[in-house]
Order: C-alpha cells, then structure tokens, then sequence
C-alpha cells in the first residue's frame, strides 16, 4: 500500500529509456502551440469581424450623417428675423409686384400669398387663341417694359401687342395692419397703323394658395362687381372691379361681363384652368356696331384622357376667381384693393386721386433718379435717360418673392432629396425666360440696387444667405415652389452640393462697405454695420466652402466641380458652375486643372473678408495672409501665365484637335433607313490630349485684369490691353466679344442642339467689369494709365450706345449682342446684369 509497483517488461520489448521520452514532450509541446495560433488566429477573426461590424455600422453611421448635411441648414442665428417681411415689420415692401413670371400681378411677401393677375387677348382675331399671361418669348410682344418703377410704392409699365398697347399703372397707399391699399389702372389705345379699334378682353383675377378664402359679389345679372376675402397675412379685404371709361373723367363704356369661380391646385395651373373655361357662345352688341360672338369664361371643365386613369392631384385647392371685361379700344379700368384694418382711409385711391398720387410719386422718381446718376449733367439726351430709367425700373419691377423647397443631392445621396421650404427675395436675370434667382446673376443685380435702395439689398443678400446649409453651400439656381419649378426643364432641376457659382455677392457687399465709408452719416447706410454683424458667421462659413471644396491641384490654386462629364457629345464639356457655360476649357475634364478666373475670385473674395472682419473688429489676419498671396503677380503669373498665347489661361488635359462629326450608323444592305438610330454629331479627337495650358483668348484670359488683381505696372496689362484693343481678336464695336477671334472654337456650336453660347456674343456683365477696370487703371498712376482711359471712354461708349440702340429699335434690353452686328440675342427682356448699362452711363464703378 503505498508503494508504487514495478512495472514488469517482457523480453519482447526493450524498456523506454530517457531519450525515447523527449519526443512525447516536444509534440505536447507543439499540439500546445498549434492550439494557441489557432485560438490567436480565432480571436483575431473574431476582432476582425467586430471591427469590421463597427467600421460597418460607423460607415453607415456616417453616410447616413454626411447624406443629411446637404439638407441641414447653417445652425448661426439667421441674418433676416423670421418676421421681417411682415406687413407689420414691412409695411411698405409688403405688397409689390413680386410675381416677375406674369407680364401683370401682385403678391405679397409671404409664404402662400393670395395672388392677383391679369389676363387679356384680342377678340376677333385671326388665330382662335391669344391669351397672354406668364410672360412667354413666343408671344411676340413688341415690348413690354416698366417705364418707372420704385421698388416700393408704383409702378409703370407698358405692353404693346401687335395693334395696340396696354399701360399698367398701381400705386400702394400705406395704411392699417396688413399693408394697406392698392389700385391698378389699365389703359388700352389703338395704334395708329391699326385698320379699326380691337377688341379686347381683360381677365383679373384673384387665387387663394392654400389657404385664405374668396367670396364673389355680383351686380346686372353677369358683372362681377366685387371681390371680398380673408387671409391670416391680409385679414379682411376687398377687390372691387370699377367699369371701363374712355378717360378719367368720361362716361362708362359699354362692355361685355364674364366671370370664372372655381378651385384650383396650385398656381401654375391658372392659366390653363382659364383656357379650359373659355367659350364661343356669348355675343359682343355694343350700341351702334354688329353683334359678334366672342371668347369668354364659362364653366371650368378639368380636363378628361380617355382610357386613362390619371392620378389625381393631391395638392389641397384653392379659390380662383376670374373677372372678364370685353370692351373696344380706347379705354381705361380700374381695380382696387382696400384693406379691412385701413380704417382712417381719408378716400378711395381711384380716379383723380390715383392720378395725383401717381404724378407725385413719378416726380419723385425722377429727382431721385437725377440725383444718384446725375444723367441730366453729364449731357445725355431725354431718350437716353427715359431708356436708363426703364432699365433700372426693369430690374426692379423683376424682383421676386419665390417660397418653396428646392431639390438637392450630394455624393452621399442616390436620389435627391428635397431641401428645406424657405423664401428667397431676389431679382431675376429674365421675366419670360429665367424668372428665378440665380446666385453669380444676383451679385451683378445687386451693384445697381445697391446705388438706388442699400436696404433692398442688404434684404436680398439676407435672404440668400439664409438658404446656406450647414456646409456653407448656397444652391446656386433656386427654384422655389411649383409656379417656379413649372417653366425650369426637369435636368437643370436638382442642385448638386459640390458645384459652386462665381461669389459675386461680394462684389455687392464690397459696394455697401464702399457706401459705408463715404456715407456713414446718412439713414440709408447706418443699418449696414449691424447687418454685416449678422452676417458675417454665415459670410465666413461660405467662404470657406469655397476655399476647401473648389481647390486646385496645386497649393493656392483652384478648380470649378461640377463640369459635364460626357466628353463624347460634348465638343467641349461644359462648366456651368463658372458662369460661362460652354466657354472652352480643358478638353478632358480632369483634377488637373487650373482654373484662372476662380483664381481671381478668390483674390478679391479673401480681400473683402479680410476688410469685413476688421470692420467687425473680428479676426482678419487669415484673410489679409491669404489675399495678399492670391493677388501675388508672381504666383498667378506662375499658375496661369502661358507664354506661347502671352495672356492668362486655364490648365489641363487638353488638346486643340477635337470637332464634331456625323457619327457612322451601319445599315445592312436591303434595310430601310428609318428603322435605324439617326446618325449623332459625336466629338472626335484627333490628337491625344496632355497636360498643357488651354490657350484660349477670351473672356477668362482676361480675369486678373477684370477683378483688379494685376498691379498696374505689371507688363502682362501691356498684353491685355493690347488684345483687348485687337479687332481680329475681342475688340468689336458693341463691346469685348467673349472669345477670340482667332479661337478654334469661335462661334462653334458645343452639341447638335447646344448653339455657341460664351463663344462670340457679347455679354454686358463682363464688359461692366471690364469698363469697371479701365477706369481704374486709368486713374491709376503707371506705364498703362493712358493707354487704360483711351480705351475706356472708346468701350464705354460703344456699349451704352449700342444697348441704348438695340432698345430703341427692339423694345428689349437683351442677354447678349452679336459681336458683327450688335444684334440683340438671347433670351428677352433680359434686364438683369444688361442693367449695369445705367452705372457705366452714371459712371458709377
């Protein structure tokens, strides 16, 4: 017991020694680590799999994070208070044109405004339909055009349309909680090439957005006498429709009534809600003439597609009311507006009592005018003047109130999404053809606003500003609400995050620091100070947007996003996000390139920041660093100078040798032609494209110049001015062409259906800055002082004089003008940035 027993061997087997019992100890040993890598290896996977979850969900986390920012508005404090554009706040700015789209209307500044209108066609015409109502090129009017317009209290404007001319008159009497009165006179006259007085019918109407309500009152069986309504913006109010008069002081004409109530679901439907009411049946009998059937408002009767169920339309409706007066040219009608809280009005706004407060109004328009652009003493005749007055009454009656969400998409995002309801106050480039903000459009507008009413624009800028997501991006087109979005084709719709448009805003706010400083004392310019002080987070946050998302390639260098990637339809892809659409850039879109007038924007952008923060008392030494590197001559001449063209370029993937040619559509022997795709223009590239400069003279080469970047003895003016100067290259008699010349792609079309567009024309907003320029290096002292000022007065003159022409002969300021004959082109009116003609006329830079 006890005792370990011996172990008993066999003479069959040798007793283990020592020796014999390593191995057993070496493979326990290495069974041992084998277990241990697999358990590290099993611990590993383990970690890799949690890892890989958490990178997983942190990436989801993350893009799901990143995919919301494009959609998340700036968190500063807005630079316009919530209530700013009330009747209570805004009395005066409360009503106003604000509708730029219609060729007539009013709105308020508020979200679901109700909204007045009018309507007209000629009765017994040749075509069955001619109804205008939204402004349209393809109406052919001769004109139409504000005459006279303050912003703030009246307006004049004037339409002529084929054999006779209609004159749009309102003034606004403040008074009560909701803004007040209002009244519109339109005047009718015959022309004098007509054969017999037409016929015309006018349409007002009123429709509620969503909520508000409208009552009709009626008199003598059909005539639609008054309008009473209530809205939370408006309160009570009434409309009443006066009868037609030859004059103001004649007896009623005789005229034919209709009248429309109905409902509608949103305001882009107005006017084909009237076409589908319209009917033959009623009859014109005026007393001493024939009894003739004309086109009137009847019962609306939406519209039925057989065998087809179309879905219905889940918008809440509306009321709309239609009033119809017919009556034979000449003529005069009035329509008013009394607001329900305007209970001291000492008299109705109509008759000789509008006409006194319209000749008040207008003759204070005129001393105003007089003295901010002094046109009278510098000589220009009363024409001149009457044009320079409709221009900038053109820019101010296109100012807009839009309230709507636009939509937005990001890298992050795989479809858009929508962007949150806001309101934009702005100005638009065109009534017919863009009536819309824009952002690099709205910065040239806000340089002639300024001169005329500095508060308009700081509410302006505000506005815009107040649409920055937490990025700092501002979506540079905003198309707010359907009205809007109804007249804009479905891919210029969704606004991308990483695409910019040229500041130009800070050209504007470089004019209200200017005002500032020379006016510090006056009441129009003392509010300026505390509205940079709300501002600014917002200003800082978008610069930086820019300073970090459109970088170049190289340090202090910089690049557009955004341009067309297609590089097989397009002879040479577009960089919209410039400004300059199709003006021709690298070849080959790459992130190699090198952008110069992105360069130059950056240059004056920093410097304004850096003059803005030391006005606030705010940090400014980053920004003074980084203008005075931007503006450095050295480093744009190293970036951007190409010696082989001696002008400033861009850089990148580019060769000279593209075109567009009729691509090769196999048919089989036998086949029908038409069975087959049509035969395409598609670019070919005849030379493999490299790293180079783009070598194109025009508009962009002249950039350093045009933002003031150059120092006025650097020799490289020497070259600008002389290309500047050079009829075989952008000098014309109507203003700088916008590419050379000499360019291979001078006036070539970019697609089959995509015509030349900023590769010839010319275009009055960079020819502003170019005037702009040469006024400064005129008065300048250096080498180039006089050469700078010849060429100035010569510029200055050819465009005034030829716009001013162009208006005179066509009743339109234009988008651009053809550089061989001065032409007119392009979209009509266009009295955005074409406005700026009045500054150089006042010299005011």
């Amino acid at each position: 017991m006890g005792r370990q027993r011996k172990r008993v061997v066999t003479g069959d087997a040798s007793p283990y020694s020592r020796r014999d019992e390593r191995p057993s100890a070496l493979n326990r040993k290495e069974k041992k680590k084998k277990t241990d890598i697999g358990k590290l290896f099993i611990n590993i996977s383990i970690g890799l799999c949690i890892f890989s979850l958490m990178w997983f969900f942190y990436a989801v986390y993350m893009r799901s994070s990143l995919s919301k920012r494009v959609v998340t508005l700036h968190p500063s404090s807005r630079v316009l208070d919530a209530n700013s554009t009330t009747a209570k706040v805004s009395s005066e700015r409360f009503w106003g044109s604000y509708r730029p789209q219609v060729y007539f209307g009013m709105k308020t500044r508020s979200p679901r405004s109700v909204v007045t209108g009018m309507m007209w066609m000629r009765q017994f015409s040749n075509s069955d339909m001619n109804l205008r109502h939204t402004c349209e090129q393809g109406d052919r009017l001769q004109g139409y055009s504000w005459l006279m317009h303050d912003g703030l209290t009246f307006g004049v404007q004037e339409m002529r349309d084929n054999d006779f001319t209609l004159t749009t008159e309102f003034v606004k009497r403040i008074g009560g909680d909701h803004g007040g009165d209002w009244t519109w006179r339109i005047t009718a006259k015959q022309h004098s090439s007509a054969p017999q007085p037409p016929v015309i019918s006018l349409m007002f109407y009123a429709a509620a957005d969503t909520q508000g309500s409208l009552q009709t009152h009626m008199e003598e069986k059909n005539r639609l006498a008054s309008i009473t309504g209530f809205s939370e913006e408006l309160g009570n109010f009434k409309i009443t429709f006066r009868k037609p008069v030859t004059g103001e002081l004649s007896s009623t004409k005789y005229a034919s009534y209709n009248y429309l109530q109905t409902l509608s679901p949103g305001l882009e439907k107005l006017t084909d809600i009237v076409k589908l009411s319209l009917n033959r049946r009623f009859v014109f009998s005026p007393p001493s003439g024939e009894k003739r059937h004309y086109i009137g408002v009847d019962t609306y009767k939406p519209p039925h597609h057989q065998n087809q169920q179309k879905a219905a339309d889940p918008r809440k409706e509306s009321d709309f009311v239609v009033h119809q007066v017919t009556v034979q040219t000449p003529f005069q009608i009035e329509v008013l507006f009394e607001s329900g809280s305007f209970y001291n009005r000492p008299n109705q706004l109509v008759g000789s009592i509008m006409t006194q407060e319209l000749e008040r109004r207008k003759a204070e328009f005129n001393s105003k005018f007089e003295k901010i652009f002094g046109l009278e003493s510098k000589g220009f005749s009363q024409t001149h003047i009457k044009f320079a007055k409709a221009a900038l009454s053109n820019m101010l009656g296109g100012m807009g109130y839009f309230y709507g969400e636009s939509v937005v998409q990001s890298v992050y995002n795989e479809y858009p999404l929508l962007y949150p309801g806001g309101a934009l106050f702005t100005a638009v480039p065109s009534r017919s053809f863009f009536p819309r903000g824009f952002l690099w459009d709205e910065g040239f507008h806000q340089l002639l606003l300024s001169k005329w009413d500095p508060q308009l624009t700081r509410e302006v800028i505000g506005h815009w500003f107040d649409l920055m997501n937490i990025e700092g991006w501002i979506p540079r087109e905003q198309i707010l609400g359907d009205e809007a979005r109804s007249k804009v084709p479905a891919e210029f719709i969704v606004q991308r995050n990483e695409n910019a448009n040229p500041p130009t805003l800070f050209l504007a706010l470089q004019e209200l620091i200017e005002q500032l400083s020379s006016k510090s004392d006056e009441a129009a310019t003392r509010p300026t100070l505390p509205f940079l002080r709300r501002l600014f987070p917002r200003l800082k946050t978008w610069f930086e947007w820019y300073n970090t998302t459109q970088t170049g390639p190289k340090p202090n260098s910089y690049r557009w996003r955004g341009r067309d990637k297609d590089t097989n339809l397009y002879l040479n892809p577009k960089t919209l996000t410039s400004g300059l659409d199709d003006y021709p850039r690298a070849s080959h879109p790459s992130a190699d390139e090198r952008h110069v007038d992105l360069h130059c924007w950056m240059a004056l952008s920093s410097g304004i920041m850096a003059s803005i923060a030391q006005l606030l008392g705010e940090p400014h030494q980053d920004y003074k660093v980084l203008h005075d590197v931007l503006r450095d001559n050295n480093l744009l001449n190293d970036l951007h100078w190409s010696e082989q063209l001696r002008a400033f370029s861009d850089y990148g993937n580019h060769t000279q040798n593209v075109s567009l040619q009729r691509e090769k559509v196999y048919v089989p022997p036998g086949q029908p032609r038409h069975q087959f795709p049509v035969a395409r223009l598609v670019r070919s590239v005849r030379r493999a494209p490299k790293l180079q400069y783009v070598n194109a003279l025009g508009y962009v080469s002249l950039f350093p110049f045009l933002l003031q970047i150059l120092q006025p003895d650097s020799p490289k003016l020497e070259h600008i001015l002389r290309d500047m100067r050079d009829p075989t290259k952008l000098w014309t008699p109507f203003g700088l062409r916008s590419l050379s010349k000499t360019d291979p792609l001078y006036m070539e079309r970019n697609t089959e259906h995509d015509p030349p567009y900023w590769r010839g024309p010319v275009w009055i907003n960079i020819n502003y800055l170019a005037v702009r320029a040469l006024y400064h290096y005129g008065n300048t002292e250096g080498p180039y002082q006089e050469k700078a000022a010849d060429l100035y007065k010569e510029l200055r003159t050819n465009i005034i004089n030829n716009v001013y022409a162009q208006f005179v002969e066509t009743g339109y300021i234009w988008e651009q003008y053809n550089d061989g004959t001065g032409r007119g082109q392009g979209s009509h009116p266009f009295t955005g940035w074409s406005s700026l003609t009045v500054l150089m006329m006042a010299e005011h830079y």
